[in-house]
């Protein structure tokens, strides 16, 4: 009998203490990200399966351009953001900004083109459309066109503006003629519109894309907030890694996209995800360096100055993952 009593005596405990947690309201944060598509997979599953709630936060997942990120996450009107390749470059300007995680250690971007042209030959004097000049989408377009015969800077007119949805659609409208989209847009314009899809850059180059960047006073001042958004979004890639089809499911739910086309957007990017939001040294080192290119440094920034996997390294123990 005593032990029957301790025991529900206990469960009576554990349920009260359950329930005052549950009680406890939910922090607010804001983060930005610019593409719907895959490059923002684990911010968007973190928020359907509920990773963000686990953490006691109440995500508001913001869409906008790059550049806006960089500015509102300068000026500390952002909690994170999720699109850093434009941080890094911003960073590299004296932007007071980390990079605390990264999801995407190669480009996910495909050259579409309307079905006209069918090489990147074809497209001198056309007209590319970009989220952002010297974006990670604008480069990659700009390594495939290289490659393909022509310069991007003399024999391409590039416009900006819009997310890769919006590109797409002005593909089909042909106010531009040719884009670097990611999935599932590369494929619903090459199955519903019949585009040509010319190349892809995944196998291009290492690419730092998408993962998680802060405020330096916010690193500093709200570590422990910092990790909970890290732990959500480090849940939602195992489930991404581990859970293919309700992944996909999750994906076509949110894109309103077949499932066939959800499944092959996943099993055609898998690979340029990082496992632990940790690139390598040399993946860091190469990027660094194509980034002097662009932005005609002298010499490259020390990785230390534009990264910070402190927090990321602590999640990583927390959780097992390796």
């Amino acid at each position: 009998m005593r032990i029957r009593l301790f025991l529900l005596i206990s469960i009576l405990f554990l349920s009260l203490a359950a329930a005052d947690v549950a009680a406890q309201p939910l922090q607010k944060v804001t983060l930005s990200y610019s593409s719907s598509g895959m490059p923002s997979v684990d911010w968007l599953i973190a928020k359907e399966r509920q990773f963000f709630r686990e953490e006691g936060l109440d995500p508001l997942l913001v869409q906008m351009s790059a550049n806006t990120a960089v500015a509102a996450g300068a000026a500390g009107e952002l909690d994170g953001l999720g699109s850093i390749g434009s941080a890094i470059r911003a960073i590299q300007r004296g932007v007071p900004l980390r990079v605390v995680s990264v999801s995407l250690r190669r480009p996910i971007f495909w050259l579409v083109t309307r079905p006209e042209y069918r090489a990147v030959k074809d497209l001198k004097g056309k007209v590319l459309g970009t989220a952002t000049i010297n974006g990670s989408q604008h480069m990659a377009a700009r390594k495939m066109i290289s490659l393909g015969g022509l310069d991007p800077d003399k024999d391409i007119t590039t416009i900006a503006g819009g997310d890769e949805a919006r590109h797409l659609q002005a593909l089909v409208s042909n106010a531009i003629q040719v884009a670097a989209i990611s999935p599932p847009w590369v494929f619903l314009g090459r199955d519903r519109y019949k585009m040509n899809v010319i190349d892809t850059a995944i196998d291009k180059y290492a690419s730092i894309q998408n993962g998680l960047a802060v405020n330096v006073k916010m690193l500093q001042e709200k570590p422990e907030l910092i990790k909970e958004m890290l732990r959500a979004k480090s849940k939602a890639a195992r489930f991404i890694d581990q859970h293919e089809r309700e992944t996909a499911e999750t994906l076509a739910k949110i894109w309103n996209s077949d499932l066939p086309i959800a499944v092959e957007s996943y099993r055609a990017t898998r690979n340029a995800f990082t496992s632990t939001g940790i690139p390598t040294d040399e993946e860091v080192k190469e990027y660094l360096a194509l980034d002097a290119q662009i932005l005609k440094l002298s010499e490259p920034v020390a990785a230390s100055r534009v990264f910070d996997f402190g927090l990321q390294r602590e999640v990583n123990r927390e959780l097992g993952i390796k």
